[in-house]
């Protein structure tokens, strides 16, 4: 990123705890903003130029409504909070029309087939995903003492929307899930011998109030990285999670060997979940409940 401008953007909204990828986004539609208006800085450019870009993506790129929502979305962090100049509520352009895509559900037959031949390091994280209907980030981000054994539910902290829930656990992924928690148990092990790790990494001020939260086992993530990496705020020697990339490419590749010829993709699993949900409650009566934040 050789822009001090975009620099700049990712440290503020690092230092305000925005999700990885969220970042990631909103400096690449101001990138495209910037370099859209020849280079100008946004401080000198009008809600007018707002407008026409927003337009240019429907008008020129032909994107999605999710994809301009999200460029929109970019703009008023930037005009807001960055530059103090919030945008009119009442911003004139055009706006995309393109239809949603409908949700790609499997049939049992063929979840069953696509477990069968997905890679042995990726089953349980899809095993999660369909059987508790979580999301992809949901998922990965799961801590060892995110699981209840007792009441064979999972609980999700700051899911989307940052609200927490509790969803149910298949009992049949109690062994599994107990064999993975020693797993993380030799990592963590072997990193606690390492004089420069600095334990897990801990959301808003947990690290400050409990002090040996980091490395306590119940907080290390139940699915870690193969190995350690550099916080990018805090500059400490940590474990992260698994990269989402590598489950979502093989949740791909296990579609394709399972010769499913539907477009699937993890979130295809929570919808999957989900629907089976619906078919045994017509009613609607919700799959998961509501829990108080940590």
């Amino acid at each position: 990123m050789a822009s001090p401008f975009l620099q700049y953007i990712a440290e503020f909204m690092y230092a305000r705890r925005y999700a990885k990828r969220t970042i990631e986004a909103y400096v690449y539609w101001i990138k495209f903003y910037v370099l859209y208006h020849k280079k100008q800085h946004p401080s000198v450019l009008t809600e007018q130029d707002v407008e026409t870009f927003l337009s240019f993506l429907v008008n020129q790129r032909n994107v999605a409504p999710r994809t301009q929502a999200t460029a929109l979305n970019a703009l008023s962090f930037l005009y807001s909070k960055v530059l103090q100049q919030p945008l009119s509520l009442n911003l004139n352009f055009n706006r995309s029309q393109l239809s949603p895509k409908l949700p790609v559900v499997l049939t049992r037959a063929e979840i069953n087939a696509l477990l069968k031949v997905v890679d042995p390091k990726y089953k349980l994280l899809t095993q999660l995903m369909y059987g508790s209907g979580l999301r992809l980030m949901e998922a990965v981000r799961l801590r060892v003492h995110d699981i209840d054994y007792d009441y064979l539910s999972v609980m999700v902290w700051q899911g989307k929307g940052n609200k927490n829930r509790r969803v149910t656990l298949a009992p049949e992924l109690v062994p599994a899930l107990k064999q993975q928690s020693q797993y993380v148990l030799q990592y963590f092990q072997a990193d606690l011998a390492n004089p420069e790790y600095s334990g897990v990494w801990l959301p808003y001020a947990l690290a400050r109030k409990n002090p040996g939260a980091p490395k306590q086992i119940g907080w290390q993530y139940l699915f870690p990285s193969g190995k350690l990496s550099t916080d990018p705020d805090s500059k400490l020697l940590r474990r992260h999670h698994l990269d989402e990339t590598c489950l979502r490419r093989e949740v791909k590749l296990a579609a394709k060997k399972a010769n499913i010829s539907k477009n699937v993709t993890c979130h295809t699993l929570r919808h999957s979940v989900i629907k089976c949900v619906h078919a045994f409650y017509p009613s609607g009566q919700p799959a998961a409940v509501q829990i108080h934040s940590r």
